[in-house]
């Protein structure tokens, strides 16, 4: 099964990209190749872009706040178990505490490492990173994995708070869904949204690899094409019915 996910508004699709990129550095840094160190490094850069934006962390404790109210309210409610939602509560606390004491943007303390400024700023130029360029990298790469890992890890070290917040808030929203399962006849699906009640994220679990969903959406409807791809890649419509699991959170 392959899962989709789309998001209804800027603030989602921010959260996502970061979550995607924070995915790949948990991937590329416990790998020993030198390569692979190279590609975390310029995670570690795209990161810290996509952070740059000015009110993603204030975005970020307001809607960790939030969360934690709502969650209080549940207090006293028979249905819910205390434990369970003290420990839910405890994981929003330390997230909420950890970005809320981190100085500045994500990653901003980087910004001083005059070395690692030198690199992210010819990273992104094809061949920019060759040794004549940047004899230092260089030698960099040509260290053992573990203190390659290390220098990592502790650039990571500032980006953390802004990756505990991003699982626990995507965490939290992705829960609020119910999947079902949902026909879309000749590999076409579309749903009107009740009036009354917002949805940030639209999730689609597709049975068929081969099948690729072309999603669309807003506050009052959501539609899923499906398409398959042809040989020389592009995509046409798949005309035939299919069946996936649809999941809409708020």
């Amino acid at each position: 099964m392959v899962l989709y996910e789309y998001p209804f508004n800027e603030g989602i699709r921010t959260m996502l990209r970061l979550e995607h990129l924070f995915d790949r550095l948990g991937q590329l840094i416990p790998r020993p190749a030198a390569l692979d160190h190279h590609f975390a490094l310029a995670t570690i850069f795209e990161v810290m872009d996509v952070a740059a934006r000015a009110d993603l962390k204030s975005d970020l404790l307001k809607e960790l706040e939030r969360q934690r109210a709502q969650l209080n309210a549940y207090r006293g409610n028979p249905a819910i178990a205390e434990g369970v939602l003290d420990e839910v509560v405890g994981r929003v606390d330390a997230a909420f505490d950890a970005l809320n004491q981190l100085p500045g943007k994500a990653g901003a303390a980087l910004a001083g490492n005059e070395w690692l400024m030198s690199i992210r700023s010819r990273i992104s130029i094809p061949g920019g990173t060759c040794e004549f360029d940047l004899p230092a990298y260089y030698a960099w790469q040509q260290h053992p994995p573990e203190r390659r890992r290390a220098d990592l890890l502790r650039w990571m070290e500032t980006l953390n708070p802004l990756a505990a917040a991003l699982h626990v808030l995507l965490g939290l929203l992705r829960d609020t869904g119910v999947p079902h399962r949902v026909v879309a006849p000749g590999g076409q699906f579309q749903q009107s949204l009740p009036q009354g009640k917002v949805y940030q994220l639209l999730r689609v679990r597709l049975d068929d690899a081969e099948l690729i969903p072309e999603i669309s959406g807003h506050r009052l409807m959501v539609s899923v094409r499906l398409m398959k791809t042809e040989p020389d890649g592009r995509l046409r419509p798949a005309g035939s019915d299919a069946s996936f699991e649809l999941t809409l959170c708020a």
